[in-house]
């Protein structure tokens, strides 16, 4: 059960402190049988904690660690391994498919339709989108290629382990699914790290979505998505937890694009503390060969009587006074690191839909939560996110998908 602590529109979601244990940066996976349908256990859902952030001698502390360690760092991504035998439609049921590999990347190629007429989507692992619902007429069967990321633990860094091996899940209106094959992809394949609060991680539980769970489903074969974002995650606990930005750090590679959006749970971190933060984790990228890219927050729907968001609860000001889009906006100018406004963005599409229109994007129906998304409202921020990505030739255009 999810449960909230009282506290207006910017609530977020609690965690008890006792979930924020220091976790080992690697965990081998047990070994499973090689065919196995869906997973019976459903994922316990984890809740986020309101933001307290250490003092700030201890967090500088934390920061200066990390850029201490940084040239030091040897470990490597988890490689993928398996023969050169590609693995098929014989480890598929009607809805599912499991695959016993190991932590690493992986291609996989779908073919979708059949005799009938049909419309399939692919989602994996933690609830991640993989490749949109994909309409096929009758006889006329299609194929589709996408990369997907398979690590431990399978959802947000400080969750439960998941199911070991690669698991898909069959939706859309009508799916059908012709073959399949999953192979090891080429080493070195770009990887799209995300570093980020529960607005953006692989929610484990229904209606809960952060827009980095969807994002995936826009990315052709050839670049994954490495979601490590972590509920209830400060610039202060993202670089302090062993789990978090120590973990992702020795993953990164040359050229690995690195997603930074941290602010909702910044309440009680000064200024020159939150722009010291930024500054570290920036360098913690570059210091790997990585390519950092800051990201504002997404906005709050907290509407005022006008109908605009120009409030301090919506724009993501904390109580110190500390504006969150502007330090970062800052930060990215003065460090020379690519900037997606997702709050410039986000505020100009919840203001254009207006106060009714705007509650299906966050889960103002199911929970009168302002702050978190919905399904289809992180699918249409994950889009904004896309957007930027190609406009600003992060990504190149052969390995987006529009449309």
């Amino acid at each position: 059960m999810r449960r909230f602590i009282p506290g207006g529109p910017g609530e977020v979601q609690a965690r008890p402190h006792a979930a924020r244990h220091a976790l080992p940066p690697h965990r081998p996976k047990a070994q499973v049988a090689p065919l196995r349908g869906p997973s019976s256990g459903t994922p316990t859902a984890r809740t986020e904690r309101r933001g307290n952030a250490p003092a700030l001698p201890r967090g500088r502390l934390a920061a200066a660690a990390v850029l201490a360690a940084a040239t030091a760092l040897t470990a490597t991504p988890a490689q993928a391994h398996g023969g050169p035998r590609a693995l098929g439609l014989e480890n598929c049921t009607a809805t599912a498919c499991h695959f016993d590999v190991a932590p690493g990347t992986y291609d996989v190629r779908v073919r979708l339709g059949g005799e009938a007429a049909a419309s399939t989507s692919v989602s994996g692992e933690t609830r991640r989108a993989l490749l949109p619902e994909t309409a096929t007429a009758a006889g006329r069967p299609v194929t589709r290629s996408f990369t997907v990321n398979v690590r431990t633990p399978e959802g947000e860094p400080t969750g439960p382990d998941g199911t070991p091996g690669l698991d898909l899940v069959l939706g859309g209106s009508a799916p059908a699914l012709a073959d399949i094959r999953v192979t090891p992809a080429v080493p070195h394949t770009r990887q799209i790290f995300l570093v980020g609060d529960s607005t953006v991680c692989d929610q484990p539980g229904d209606p809960y979505t952060g827009w980095g769970q969807q994002l995936p489903q826009y990315l052709r074969k050839g670049v994954s998505v490495a979601n490590y974002a972590d509920s209830g995650e400060s610039t202060v606990t993202y670089l302090e937890n062993p789990a978090l930005f120590p973990t992702v750090q020795p993953l990164i590679r040359r050229h690995d694009l690195v997603l930074i959006q941290l602010a909702h749970n910044d309440k009680t971190t000064d200024e020159p503390t939150y722009r010291a933060n930024l500054e570290t984790l920036v360098a913690g990228v570059r210091a790997r060969g990585g390519d950092p890219v800051l990201v504002t927050p997404i906005v709050r729907r907290w509407f005022n009587a006008d109908g605009t968001l120009n409030n301090d609860t919506a724009l993501l000001v904390n109580g110190l006074g500390v504006n969150h889009p502007a330090v970062i906006r800052s930060v990215a100018a003065a460090e020379h690191v690519p900037l997606i406004d997702l709050t410039a963005k986000t505020k100009a599409l919840v203001e254009s839909l207006g106060v009714e229109g705007s509650k299906a994007i966050y889960l103002y129906n199911e929970k009168r939560d302002n702050t978190h998304t919905s399904v289809h409202g992180a699918t249409v921020y994950a889009g904004l996110v896309r957007d930027e990505l190609l406009a600003q030739h992060l990504v190149p255009e052969r390995q987006v998908r529009v449309g």
